[in-house]
């Protein structure tokens, strides 16, 4: 029976083989886990004695279309990273702790010796945040994915007391934004990148203007903000967090403000790396599309009370080597809808 189902494309003995490499992985066993990978389901025992009113958070995403790039330049290595990134940095915009994690693997054929090296950049990145991976899904589907395609899911679930949720109710006039460095473009803009590396013939090797390769610099996984988040809500008060995924600052920024307030951005008060100047100036894209669509050196973005940001700034460079700066303040505005300026 497996022999015809290897012949529909489906090949149950590799599915197995990567079952026995993941628990072969050394997979720190959580002490918040109470079985093994292998059954139907992960089971987490949530400890919430310190908590007077405990709220889970969930968060799920995927890499997008810097997996294809990735495959196209034989480079996969860190995707693991970019999928964890994009789950918690998002659930820390709300202040809690992210507990355990569940990848979902799909492809047309099992590579095995590929999924691999895919879980264990997702198990390095959750063991460097302190979530636990509690299970995950491979499958095969000969048809629906073609020839070495694949896709990657993420689940996470996070906690925090409902007292100390984040929500940017409290953030007013006068208070300050703090941008976070990004590792580059992170996991989004990824379908008009492929698009300007076909059109100009841009190659993995090229060089950019600080020496850095053109692969190096797009396949850098996704910054993870989360020790550096959750230490900091221990320092100063922080009124509401937003990560910069797709929309940029423009889309991102709003989320997390009340009504009649907007953003007000100092969009020279950041350096951008190198490689948005290289894909901006290849593909001669207006301002407004570039802060539309890419993070431009922004990933996270705090807001608090400008009497406190010096000390969130200073505690990120020198306890976790972060670079952040005041890129902009509150200020109010006659629109119901919160919105951004000062970005061209």
């Amino acid at each position: 029976m497996s022999e015809s189902y290897k012949k529909a494309g489906v090949d149950i003995q590799a599915g197995n083989e990567l079952v026995q490499r993941i628990k072969g992985l050394g997979i720190k066993k959580h002490p918040n886990i109470l079985d093994g990978i292998g059954g139907f389901a992960g089971l987490f025992k949530l400890d919430v004695a310190n908590m007077q009113s405990p709220t889970l958070v969930a968060c799920t995403d995927g890499v997008g279309t810097k997996l294809k790039l990735a495959l196209d330049w034989n480079n996969t290595n860190e995707l693991g990273q970019d999928l964890v990134a994009m789950c918690v940095n998002d659930m820390i915009c709300s202040g809690a702790k992210p507990l355990f994690f569940l990848d979902y693997y799909a492809c047309s054929k099992l590579n095995v010796d590929q999924a691999q090296s895919v879980l264990q950049s997702i198990v390095k990145s959750l063991e460097q945040i302190d979530c636990a991976l509690l299970g995950g899904e491979t499958a095969e589907m000969p048809g629906l994915y073609q020839n070495n395609d694949f896709d990657l899911a993420g689940f996470s679930v996070g906690v925090v007391d409902q007292n100390k949720i984040i929500n940017g109710q409290s953030v007013k006039a006068g208070d300050v934004i703090l941008g976070f460095e990004s590792s580059g473009f992170h996991s989004n803009g990824y379908s008009l990148i492929r698009k300007i590396i076909a059109d100009h013939n841009l190659q993995a090797n090229d060089q950019l203007s600080n020496q850095q390769t053109l692969q190096s610099a797009l396949l850098a996984p996704t910054k993870l903000y989360v020790n550096e988040v959750l230490g900091l809500l221990k320092q100063v008060p922080i009124k509401a967090m937003s990560h910069i995924t797709g929309g940029g600052l423009i889309e991102n920024l709003p989320r997390c403000l009340p009504k009649n307030t907007k953003a007000v951005l100092d969009a020279g008060s950041w350096t951008r790396p190198a490689v948005f100047d290289f894909i901006q100036s290849k593909a001669q894209i207006n301002n407004t599309e570039m802060n539309t669509v890419f993070n431009n050196g922004i990933g996270f973005c705090a807001i608090c009370k400008d009497t406190d940001a010096q000390k969130a700034i200073d505690y990120l460079k020198s306890e976790h080597k972060l670079n952040a700066s005041v890129i902009g303040q509150i200020e109010p505005s006659s629109q119901n809808a919160p919105h951004v300026e000062g970005l061209s």
